[in-house]
């Protein structure tokens, strides 16, 4: 699993922008067969919204899901997402990109 995040310190200027982060998910033809990669990025959503909290305000998170997300558990992807957001927490760097898991 990849994980970016970006944490920009300053906020949106849009007025109409609201302090929720936001996460996407990049399940590429790798990972498997069009029902395998929306079983990934199904998993992937659920693990994501239990999570949105651990997020700054305005951040904006990237998974990538690598091949072998399609043989994992729901509990492997929990663990691995957690293991992401614990590295990316001790980062100071406002545009992080880690990649755990490969």
């Amino acid at each position: 699993m990849v994980v970016h995040l970006l944490a920009p310190e300053t906020e949106r200027t849009n007025a109409g922008a609201t302090a929720s982060p936001r996460v996407g998910f990049v399940v590429s033809k790798a990972v498997g067969p069009a029902v395998v990669r929306n079983g990934v990025s199904r998993r992937l959503r659920h693990l994501a919204r239990e999570r949105t909290a651990l997020l700054p305000p305005h951040g904006m998170l990237v998974v990538r899901a690598l091949p072998a997300a399609a043989a994992a558990t729901y509990e492997e992807l929990a663990r691995e997402l957690d293991r992401c957001l614990r590295k990316l927490a001790v980062s100071a760097d406002p545009a992080v990109s880690l990649e755990v898991g490969r």
